[in-house]
């Protein structure tokens, strides 16, 4: 079952920190977003496989959105 990893804050994609088909651990860091001139890592919920990326960077993005979707 996939799982949907969102941004929990709006904000801007500053880098992907893994491309699909990567093999992720829980807590992993998977995106890193840039939101007021702050850095805040969007981490892996539970440990998978990145099935796909949803965005890319210095891509403008709403809290909720997803990100990354987990296989």
């Amino acid at each position: 079952m996939a799982t949907n990893v969102p941004a929990h804050i709006t904000g801007t994609i500053w880098k992907i920190e893994v491309k699909e088909g990567d093999s992720v651990t829980e807590g992993q860091v998977l995106v890193i977003l840039e939101s007021m001139k702050m850095e805040m890592p969007v981490e892996a919920p539970c440990a998978g496989k990145v099935e796909k990326i949803a965005c890319a960077e210095a891509q403008a993005v709403n809290e909720g959105d997803v990100l990354v979707v987990l296989a």
